[in-house]
């Protein structure tokens, strides 16, 4: 069949990766696109990905994603024949949708009389009551925002939106004002709709929901369930497809309670029924998401339907590629959400700049990123940074894959739940499908990833040597000959690091034979002896063998701050610690020594001046950075070693101060 109306161009609402994953769905079928970004997205990847951009005045929602008339506008400067909503802001406003067809354009979704109908959440559980779906029945709001102390749990939910957003358990009569205040806020500031509604809350059930799909030659399908009951703060952590609840006779019921449900609307285009699954199977409808969902990926992981592919094809007038018969699922796929956000801290949210992020390579995983290295994430939007989709021929595998892919998945800069989202995947109760709603308070689930002592030892051995092989890397003079060659015996280089806030020491020494020997320490603790062998690598990629034992490492650097990952050991946060002495057996009483290799930039002082606590002796250029080496106490100048244009090695002493009351002062 011929389409009747080819898209052109597409002006994309949205912003991170799903702005990314409908433009490069857009660019399979030769469609130009569009995108529009608020002030703090300028840099960001999807921004340069579309053919044009237009930027919005403002940096918050309100004043750009939700700006309906700005969107408008930005698509009618740029010619756009068609836009696409995405997921969140205006993707489920009937009135937006409504504005764009009546410009005499193409809204990717469904009718508007069907975003209408399924957009006001207590209006849409009354046509899925009579049209014989089993709901929970929403619970009354009395004089002065009251309810019978007998309802209690209840479920605060915003009548416009998702994403958990404007939702609030409330477990006594005494927090339900808080609650409701605090929902209406956020339900406005998400969806610029404040109204709420109340329902029972089900403590102990499994979130499932059910992908349709329609055109408008009349056909509608299902593509299977999803399950997303791994929440926090009723925003889905993990999820997957197929669910491990659903027995085929139970997916049938749940399919066929989906089509009812779309058929009472005249649904078209993709489409998401969500319903609450108890124990004994029984299920009750929740809502509809008018528009794709952020877990979409797992849905075509076990089917093979690429939904935004078939989103822009419908829109044209194009008929379903497939019938109900054709669709089967292949496997089982699962979905891990990586967040900006702190988990040591209640898993405040995060802002910063992305110092490094790499994805972890494992067959079968894909990433949906919003976000490279270099990014900055703000503080306007959600700080989902990426999602990490694996699919596998059986759950147990989907899920170590995806696991494993977090564990290789370098990302620093500033906290996120990577190392969370790893203990969620690999505890028995998620492999054995215990998973309600419930979840995560259920199961005491760590933060992240503490490193053994041996590990952390290690890592401090191919910090300090991967700073040495940086180091002889910018040699301007003798790069060739290996950093502490001497014709004599010398003592050993030395680093020193902070780890959460406890200070270490790697004193290290090249041997005849090319290997090294190294000792580790910590304050107040036990030193240990180690045999190194570099097998080469990079500064950012060390190939060491400590001890006989080779693992695989990576390392990055933002200023003094180092990330080091070790494969399946979770990532060490090392501060490097500049203007440190050497050790008293190794140093002159009053030494200071070179915090790492590099090349004397200035010397600020003379033999037999005296300085203050603080004064700037000698300023060495290392990594593109300069460190300041500064008098500790107050002292004279007895030795200086080094000159402007010297080259230094780590732990190199600099300069010899002597006691101010040794040099004759009061």
């Amino acid at each position: 069949m011929s389409r009747p109306r080819p898209i052109r161009r597409l002006l994309v609402c949205n912003r991170g990766e799903i702005a990314r994953r409908i433009i490069a769905a857009a660019d399979g079928l030769g469609i130009e696109t569009v995108a529009v970004y608020a002030e703090g997205d300028a840099g960001a990847p999807f921004v340069s990905e579309a053919g044009q951009a237009v930027a919005l005045p403002g940096r918050r929602a309100a004043e750009t994603y939700l700006d309906a008339a700005a969107l408008l506008g930005a698509a009618r400067r740029t010619g756009c024949d068609a836009v696409h909503p995405g997921y969140g802001f205006l993707s489920e406003s009937a009135e937006f949708a409504g504005a764009v067809r009546a410009a005499g354009m193409v809204f990717i979704g469904p009718p508007t009389s069907a975003i209408a109908a399924l957009g006001d959440k207590l209006a849409a559980k009354a046509e899925m009551r009579a049209a014989g779906v089993p709901v929970l029945d929403p619970i009354p709001l009395g004089d002065g925002d009251g309810v019978s102390p007998g309802a209690y749990p209840v479920m605060v939910k915003a009548s416009a939106g998702g994403g958990g957003k404007g939702m609030r358990v409330v477990e006594h009569p005494s927090g339900l004002a808080e609650a409701l205040a605090a929902a209406r806020r956020e339900a406005g500031s998400a969806f610029g709709d404040e109204r709420v509604f109340l329902e029972p809350y089900l403590a102990d059930a499994r979130h499932v929901e059910v992908q349709i799909f329609g055109d408008s030659h009349g056909s509608l399908v299902h593509l299977f369930e999803r399950e997303c009951s791994i929440q926090r703060r009723h925003q889905k952590v993990i999820e997957e497809a197929p669910s491990p609840a659903v027995t085929p006779e139970l997916r049938q019921r749940l399919g066929d309670a989906a089509l009812r449900v779309g058929r009472a609307v005249g649904y078209e285009s993709a489409g998401t029924v969500e319903f609450l699954l108890d124990r004994a199977g029984r299920f009750y409808f929740l809502e509809v998401n008018t528009r794709l969902q952020v877990e979409h990926r797992v849905t075509e992981a076990v089917t093979g339907v690429d939904l935004v592919r078939q989103q822009l094809l419908v829109a044209e007038g194009a008929p379903l590629s497939f019938r109900q018969g054709d669709l089967s699922i292949s496997g089982h796929a699962i979905e891990a959400r990586l967040y900006a956000e702190d988990p040591a801290e209640d898993f405040l949210p995060q802002a910063g700049e992305i110092v490094q992020f790499v994805r972890g390579e494992v067959p079968g995983v894909r990433y949906d990123a919003g976000v490279e290295s270099g990014s900055v994430v703000g503080v306007e939007f959600d700080p989902m940074l990426a999602k990490v989709i694996a699919h596998g021929g059986t759950r147990r595998e989907a899920a170590g894959r995806l696991a494993r892919a977090l564990e290789r998945t370098r990302v620093h800069g500033l906290p996120t739940n990577r190392e969370h989202l790893v203990a969620i995947l690999r505890h028995e109760a998620f492999l054995a499908g215990e998973t309600t709603t419930h979840f995560l308070a259920d199961h005491e689930i760590p933060a992240r990833a503490r490193p053994r002592e041996e590990d952390l030892r290690l890592g401090l051995v191919a910090a300090a040597l991967s700073a040495e092989q940086a180091g002889r890397a910018s040699a301007r003079v003798l790069a060739s000959i290996p950093s502490g060659w001497r014709t004599s015996a010398m003592p050993p280089q030395l680093r020193r690091y902070r780890h959460e806030g406890r200070g270490w020491s790697v004193a290290y020494r090249r041997r005849r034979d090319g290997s090294y020997e190294a000792r580790v320490a910590p304050e107040g603790g036990e030193e240990s002896e180690h045999r190194v062998v570099r097998h080469g690598g990079t500064p950012e990629a060390p190939d060491l063998a400590v001890d006989g034992l080779r693992r695989r490492l990576a390392l990055a650097r933002a200023g003094r701050r180092l990330y080091l990952d070790l494969d399946g050991g979770g990532t060490l946060e090392l501060d490097e610690v500049a203007d440190e002495p050497l050790p008293a057996d190794d140093r002159p009483e009053g030494g200071l020594a070179a915090p790492m290799p590099g090349r004397v930039v200035s010397v600020h002082v003379a033999a037999g001046e005296r300085v203050e606590p603080g004064s700037l002796l000698v300023v060495v250029e290392a990594m593109k950075m300069e460190h300041r080496v500064r008098a500790a106490a107050a002292g004279v100048v007895g030795e200086l070693r080094v000159k402007p244009g010297d080259q230094v090695s780590g732990g190199d002493l600099l300069v010899v101060l002597a006691p101010a009351d040794a040099a004759g002062e009061d």
